[in-house]
């Protein structure tokens, strides 16, 4: 039955070629609890291929005009829009999320991401710095590293690999990437629509497989000078290890456990709304999301009966259907680890006031894997659910009566990678996000997102930054050029 289903392919040296083991992994749908593909189960040799390949490409590539480049880079976001229902569908069923959010954000963020660096190449520039006194003139000469690894998540597929592969390609450097092997169907037709678009052989390769095996290869082979990483804290500390000994460039993106911080003067309606989203889109699997609900103590009765309201107006189901606001947990596994902190947080002393539970689904999607939003009060901050990443449609909320306060539970934790504040008060929107420990605070707002910004974690969530001119710095090697006159 297996030897039935369609098999993805590896994109090695700009041709779909089978895994060297020619083993496969299955691909489950989780809104079915379904095997609907094959995955390859890539070994080294194929990494070491696409390796070769991606060096053989990094000469021509590195010297080809800024403005091909992005004509390349701007064929590939025209197709991906093109395909944009095809696409959402495929994100969809592989993902598990609503088929709505991966037609509204997914896939046109994919297609916007290879627009936007097609664009910003040409404005990126150098530095000149003449010493008159001296007839000595400096300047900055920024060229492409060469071959990097670009390692993405599964939460957000096509929308986050292309977020690495864009700048890495538009400033002159060769990819070798690996998806998640738990959601690699749309990097699958990336590799397609590069084919289509005439990109040439070795500059994008695709390795499918084990993040134990494919992507500890890439990170430890010498012929990759750096690593761009969104994923798990403990996954990028072992990139760290592996990669920081061998002096390569690291970008890594990492967990969170963010703070939602509201005080009693904000607009109340809109922030409920925000924070419903903020809480729950794409089943709380966004790395963005507000996990730590901390309201002030003048509104949180007001808050919580209002916030419960409106997480029982969701509808949790099949993620085809447009009356749906929440899909599928990615993975059996994941729905598991999720469920575990639920039963957690009863035990750390917690009150369920909403959800906690798998609901009932009928129809094809009834042994997919779902989960309920759910509340959660109660739980102090050293509680290991205020702790730790759940990634899930799981929030906890908890009263504070001062700024200090506040600030004290939102700083609370080892991570730091995003904030919402919600407060009308501009004096203490200073004072508080110089304070907050995040390397995103969104006020009165959540994923507003210009991509001209940098975007990175602090502490536990990272080092380094993506977005706009950070990444194309990051993506280039800086040589001080000083000539006598």
């Amino acid at each position: 039955m297996a030897n039935d289903l369609p098999k993805i392919m590896n994109y090695i040296n700009g041709e779909l070629v089978p895994p060297n083991s020619k083993k496969y992994i299955d691909n489950i749908e989780p809104a079915t609890g379904k095997t609907y593909s094959l995955i390859p189960d890539s070994d080294v040799i194929d990494v070491k291929n696409a390796i070769k390949s991606a060096e053989k490409a990094f000469k021509k590539w590195s010297n080809v005009s800024i403005e091909k480049r992005a004509e390349y880079l701007e064929s590939i976001s025209l197709k991906l829009l093109e395909k944009l229902e095809y696409l959402s569908k495929i994100e969809s069923k592989d993902n598990g999320k609503p088929l709505k959010l991966a037609k509204s954000v997914d896939i046109p963020r994919a297609g916007k991401n290879f627009n936007f660096f097609a664009s910003a190449i040409k404005h990126f520039h150098s530095e000149s710095h003449e010493m008159v006194d001296q007839n000595n003139l400096n300047f900055t000469l920024k060229q492409p590293l060469g071959v990097v690894g670009a390692i993405s998540p599964w939460n957000l597929p096509l929308y986050l690999f292309t977020w690495k592969i864009a700048p890495a390609l538009a400033v002159g450097n060769t990819v070798v990437a690996k998806p998640s092997e738990i959601t690699p169907m749309s990097a699958f037709e990336l590799a397609k629509i590069c084919i289509e678009v005439g990109l040439p052989k070795g500059v994008l390769n695709i390795v499918h497989g084990r993040g134990n095996i494919v992507g500890e290869n890439i990170v430890n082979n010498d012929a990759v000078k750096a690593i761009t990483f969104t994923g798990g804290t403990m996954t990028g500390k072992r990139i760290a290890e592996i990669a920081a000994p061998k002096f390569k460039k690291l970008s890594l993106e990492l967990g969170g456990k963010n703070p939602n911080i509201i005080f009693d003067d904000c607009d109340f309606d809109k922030m409920i709304q925000t924070t419903i989203k903020s809480s729950f889109a794409n089943q709380g699997q966004i790395c963005l999301c507000g996990s730590r609900i901390y309201v002030h103590e003048n509104i949180y009765e007001k808050f919580k009966s209002k916030f419960i309201e409106e997480a029982s107006k969701l509808n949790t189901g099949d993620p085809n259907l447009e009356d749906n606001d929440l899909g599928a947990i990615v993975s059996k596994e994941h729905l598991e680890k999720i469920s575990s902190y639920i039963n957690l947080a009863k035990n750390e002393g917690g009150t369920i006031l909403f959800g906690g539970n798998k609901p009932k689904i009928e129809g094809r999607c009834k042994n997919g894997y779902f989960m309920s939003p759910t509340i959660i009060e109660g739980l102090g901050i050293d509680c290991r659910t205020n702790q730790e990443e759940i990634f899930g449609p799981v929030v906890t909320l908890q009263k504070f009566s001062t700024e200090e306060e506040a600030l004290e539970l939102a700083n609370g934790t080892n991570y730091g990678l995003s904030a919402t504040l919600w407060t009308q008060d501009i004096s203490r929107v200073h004072r508080m996000v110089k304070e907050i420990q995040a390397g995103v605070i969104w006020v009165n707002a959540w994923m507003v997102r210009d991509l001209r910004t940098p975007f990175g974690g602090m502490k536990d969530s990272g080092v380094g930054r993506e977005g706009g001119f950070e990444v194309l710095e990051f993506f280039t090697e800086k040589k001080n050029v000083s000539i006598s006159y």
